[in-house]
């Protein structure tokens, strides 16, 4: 088992009589089928359908909480209550209330079985017990979230029985699921579809409105979408940085997408997630930084993700 500390992470909470409703006129995903006790990954939009954020959400008897980047924390919190208006909802930072760890392994749900009564048995399940909050994530993962007093003691007791790793190392394994984690250097750059929001159950078709709706839909009905993310390695010991362009032959000196997250692999290089042109990606291959740069070798993504045929194809 390996455990890290998530101080890179910030959280907000939203409660009140109307949150669900107020949350579910905000975000790409379906809120209102958000069950207790489960959490789902999620965006925030501008009203052009880009995205400011993307985070975890689950709901428990307290109300919602977003787990994002600290850097984006108070800006979103921000934005949100800009738009509260009459409703019957509080956002509130509940970073200081609050400290986030992470657990992976094979191991980790048998050790975590030391600390509460029981632990998510599938992905997406969230339990309670004492003030901790155990949230399992997809490939063997699990989000811890204890009340700050509590924070020490646990830290203590979860590093008892495993390896400490680097915050790098954690996003690291988050970035071979898959997941895009939006920074501050990709605010507004990729609709959900670009970040295979659709492939994760973090974008619904179904819903209301939202703000960037009509884009969003409009691209997912009309087969506009040209560009995708994948998960590639770059043999580099350099790591590339959220925001670096890519380019591709066919586009010459025209950037063909960008990095959307990075992290040091173990085995050798950096593994990335890069939002690329989609005849990019069966056409030849793309280089990071510049047209002779290293090439990004694609590796399989955890999810099956439909590609629209490339032009001329």
């Amino acid at each position: 088992m390996i455990t890290s500390d998530l101080s890179q992470c910030g959280l907000i909470a939203i409660t009140g009589d109307d949150a669900q409703a107020f949350l579910h006129a905000q975000f790409t995903s379906d809120v209102k089928a958000l069950a207790l006790n489960h959490s789902q990954y999620s965006g925030y939009c501008t009203p052009k359908g880009r995205l400011l954020a993307s985070f975890l959400l689950w709901r428990d008897e307290q109300g919602y909480f977003m787990e994002l980047p600290a850097e984006l924390r108070e800006p979103i919190q921000k934005r949100l209550s800009m738009y509260i208006l009459r409703s019957k909802v509080k956002v509130r930072d509940a970073s200081g209330e609050f400290a986030c760890f992470g657990v992976a392994g094979e191991q980790a749900a048998a050790n975590l079985k030391q600390l509460v009564s029981e632990v998510p048995r599938a992905p997406h399940e969230v339990t309670h017990h004492d003030g901790i909050t155990v949230i399992r994530l997809p490939d063997e993962r699990f989000t811890v979230v204890v009340a700050r007093q509590k924070a020490e003691a646990i830290h203590k007791a979860l590093a008892a029985n495993a390896r400490a790793i680097t915050t790098r190392y954690w996003d690291w394994l988050a970035i071979r699921t898959g997941i895009a984690i939006i920074t501050r250097a990709t605010q507004e750059e990729f609709v959900p579809q670009m970040v295979n929001f659709d492939a994760i159950g973090a974008v619904s078709f179904n819903k209301g409105c939202y703000p960037g709706q009509e884009i969003v839909a409009r691209m997912h009905y009309l087969g506009r979408l040209k560009q995708r993310m994948v998960l590639a390695n770059i043999a580099t010991d350099a790591v590339p940085q959220p925001g670096d362009k890519l380019y591709s032959a066919e586009l010459g000196d025209q950037a063909s997408g960008s990095i959307v997250n990075a992290a040091a692999s173990p085995d050798g290089g950096c593994d990335v997630l890069a939002v690329i042109q989609i005849s990019s990606i069966t056409t030849g291959a793309v280089h990071w930084k510049s047209p002779d740069g290293p090439v990004l070798k694609l590796l399989p993504l955890p999810y099956t993700m439909d590609l629209p045929s490339p032009p001329g194809k």
